[in-house]
C-alpha cells in the first residue's frame, strides 16, 4: 500500500483530513517522516507492518477514531494516551488550561481540582505547567481514572486521583484556589450535528446531559465549589455555547462575581471564568 493508496481509501474523511490521517498513521506507528512518505519508503515496510498498515486502514473506514487506533492524541505540547473509554482531548480544552495557568501562575502553592478528569489531559497539563501545583482530578468512571493515572506517569507530574460523582459529592473539608471542568455539555437534540466517529466510539458517559437540563453539572460543581473554593477562588469551565446566558444566571444566582466569557480558536463562546 502506497501513502496515497492509503488516504485515497479513506472516504469517510475530506480529502484533507485523509491525507493527515494517513500521514499522522505513517509517523506514530511507523516512524515514517514527510520526506520518508515522499522518497516512496511506505512500500519498503515490512511485511508484518504492511499487515498492520491494513488492520489499520480497515478500523479507519469503519469511522473509528484515529486517536483510539493510535491510543495517543496530543494536546498542546504534549501527548496523551487515549483509549474507548475517555474522551479524546481537543485542541481547544488546551485553551483552557492556559487560561487557567495564566491566572494562577502567581499564586504560591495553588491547589487546583479538575471534575471529569477523563484521560487526564488538563490535570496533567496544569500539574506540568504549574509545577508547584497541588492538583487532585475526579472522575466516575474505572477506566477514566487508569487511563489518567497512566497520563500522569506518562507526562511525570503528580496528581492525586480520586473516584468520585460530582452529582453526589460529599462536602468537602479541602479548600481549592480553583475548580476546573470540562463537564458533559451536549443535548440529544444536536446529536444529528455530530460526526459519526464521535457517536460511534466516544463515550457518551463523557459527552451527553439530559435534555431537560442542559446545566446539570454545572450546577452541581457551582454548588460544590461554594463551599470548597477559598475566598477569592475560581471556577473555569468549558462550555456550550447555546447555554452561555443560562450559565452566566445560574452564576449568578450561587453568589459568583467578575463572570468572563471567552471565544475558543474557532470563534465560539467556549470558556468561562467565575469567583466567588
Amino acid at each position: 500500500m502506497t501513502y496515497e493508496e492509503l488516504w485515497h481509501r479513506l472516504t469517510n474523511y475530506d480529502a484533507g483530513e485523509a491525507k493527515a490521517v494517513a500521514r499522522m498513521v505513517l509517523e506514530v506507528r511507523f516512524g515514517l517522516s514527510m520526506a520518508d512518505i515522499l522518497c516512496g519508503k511506505v512500500t519498503q515496510l515490512s511485511a508484518d507492518d504492511q499487515r498492520e498498515l491494513e488492520k489499520i486502514a480497515l478500523r479507519l473506514q469503519q469511522n473509528e477514531p484515529v486517536q483510539y487506533v493510535l491510543g495517543q492524541a496530543d494536546f498542546g505540547p504534549r501527548t496523551f494516551s487515549v483509549a474507548p473509554g475517555v474522551l479524546i482531548p481537543r485542541p481547544e480544552t488546551y485553551e483552557l488550561c492556559a487560561w487557567v495557568v495564566k491566572q494562577l501562575q502567581a499564586e504560591h502553592r495553588p491547589r487546583l481540582l479538575d471534575i471529569g478528569t477523563g484521560s487526564g489531559c488538563i490535570a496533567c497539563t496544569l500539574a506540568a505547567e504549574l509545577p508547584e501545583a497541588e492538583v487532585e482530578a475526579w472522575d466516575i468512571a474505572d477506566e477514566a481514572l487508569h487511563t489518567a493515572a497512566e497520563n500522569a506517569r506518562r507526562t511525570h507530574v503528580d496528581v492525586a486521583f480520586r473516584q468520585v460523582d460530582i452529582l453526589s459529592a460529599s462536602p468537602s473539608d479541602a479548600r481549592y484556589s480553583a475548580i476546573v471542568s470540562n463537564p458533559p455539555y451536549i443535548t440529544p437534540a444536536e446529536r444529528s450535528q455530530m460526526e459519526a466517529r464521535v457517536l460511534d466510539h466516544e463515550p457518551s458517559l463523557a459527552l451527553f446531559v439530559p435534555q431537560a437540563d442542559p446545566l446539570l453539572f454545572y450546577r452541581a460543581i457551582a454548588q460544590f465549589g461554594r463551599q470548597a473554593l477559598t475566598a477569592g477562588g475560581q471556577l473555569f469551565f468549558e462550555i456550550n455555547p447555546l447555554f452561555v446566558d443560562e450559565l452566566q444566571q445560574l452564576l449568578q444566582q450561587q453568589s459568583y462575581r467578575d463572570i468572563a466569557v471567552r471565544n475558543d480558536q474557532f470563534g465560539k463562546q467556549r470558556f468561562i471564568k467565575a469567583t466567588l
